[in-house]
């Protein structure tokens, strides 16, 4: 795997405007193939200078919470008019990270998926019931995100995460999740299905989500068979 291969790209667009592709998978880990830090995030956003506007395009199955909480979070801080454009798919975090938008736009073929955070540990009692508590903490304050940019109330927004919702573009406007359902647009998957294998209650009409048919059995030559039929030959003379 190359490393510091990124999952974002941005550019300068124009004088003033600057753009984001957020494409692929996110984590904070920056020795596994296309996954890198936050930080770098952050210095590749300042590199844009002084910009008033920011486009921001979506098509990721999510991630690791605390990166895409921290790319949210960087997002909201920064002083540009940011527009967020889910091409194709904004799943788990990757759809927190879009509620950073000023305003949201989803073609009406696009996908946002929202749930609870998961994870998986080891340990003893006591740390397993203190990953218990922090999940609860980091759950509630991805309640309390997508209920601030939603017209969802905090029983809704708990509801939905806790069911693992999928939701069309046309969901999304009517809960106040985007702003704005555009005309269909195809935009090809860029990541692997297994990262949506992990989800429950994923779509067949996700992309990524089909698998591949498997490959039929190569035709077992004849020999094995021979050597199976005078093996069981032997076995039942040792009867």
């Amino acid at each position: 795997m190359t490393k510091n291969r990124k999952f974002w790209a941005f550019k300068a667009a124009e004088p003033g405007v600057g753009e984001l592709q957020l494409y692929g998978e996110i984590s904070d880990r920056s020795w596994w193939g296309d996954e890198v830090t936050p930080k770098q995030f952050a210095a590749d956003l300042d590199a844009l200078g002084d910009i008033s506007i920011l486009n921001v395009y979506i098509n990721s199955p999510g991630g690791d919470v605390f990166a895409g909480q921290a790319i949210y979070s960087i997002l909201k801080r920064h002083a540009a008019k940011v527009h967020v454009h889910v091409d194709g798919l904004a799943a788990s975090i990757a759809s927190l990270v879009a509620m950073a938008g000023d305003t949201i736009t989803m073609p009406a073929n696009a996908m946002m998926m929202v749930h609870m955070p998961w994870t998986f540990a080891v340990g003893n009692a006591a740390e397993l019931r203190k990953m218990a508590d922090d999940l609860d903490k980091i759950g509630e304050s991805m309640v309390v995100t997508y209920e601030g940019r939603s017209a969802l109330t905090h029983e809704e927004v708990v509801a939905l995460l806790e069911a693992e919702t999928w939701l069309t573009a046309q969901d999304c406007l009517d809960r106040g999740l985007c702003d704005e359902v555009e005309e269909a647009k195809e935009v090809a998957a860029c990541w692997d299905p297994a990262a949506l294998a992990r989800y429950r209650n994923t779509p067949a009409t996700v992309p990524a989500a089909k698998q591949p048919e498997p490959e039929p059995e190569p035709d077992k030559p004849a020999v094995d068979d021979e050597l199976r039929r005078r093996r069981l030959a032997l076995e039942l003379d040792l009867i």
